[in-house]
């Protein structure tokens, strides 16, 4: 069984940063992606940012520019690093993984971007 254990998130003010990390325990195998996904109240799921196992790095274009996400394969981590923050970015975000066949979830951490 694998589990994806997030930490970080919080409430920050518009143009602040924010640092999630991400760490998958349990049989891990290889992840195809590792990534962060979010949802505001009211909207559907959406990708923020993935990245392969050789490092090619795919994003929102909402957020592009502003939020670079590392991964280290070796360790099974995934970080995102979020900065000038909107209060648009405010949502729960979830740590993704995926294989050939499953894909994993964390429990979600929440995002808060206000004055």
């Amino acid at each position: 069984q694998v589990q994806l254990v997030e930490s970080g998130g919080g409430s920050v003010q518009p143009g602040g940063s924010l640092r999630l990390s991400c760490a998958a325990i349990g049989n891990i195998f290889e992840f195809n992606y590792m990534g962060w996904y979010r949802q505001a109240p009211g909207d559907q799921r959406d990708l923020v940012a993935k990245v392969t196992q050789a490092g090619l790095a795919i994003y929102a274009e909402s957020v592009k520019g502003r939020f670079t996400i590392t991964r280290d394969s070796a360790k099974n981590t995934v970080d995102l690093q979020m900065g000038s923050l909107k209060p648009e970015d405010t949502a729960v975000y979830w740590c993704h993984a995926q294989t050939d066949r499953l894909d994993y979830w964390g429990r979600g951490t929440q995002v808060t971007v206000s004055t």
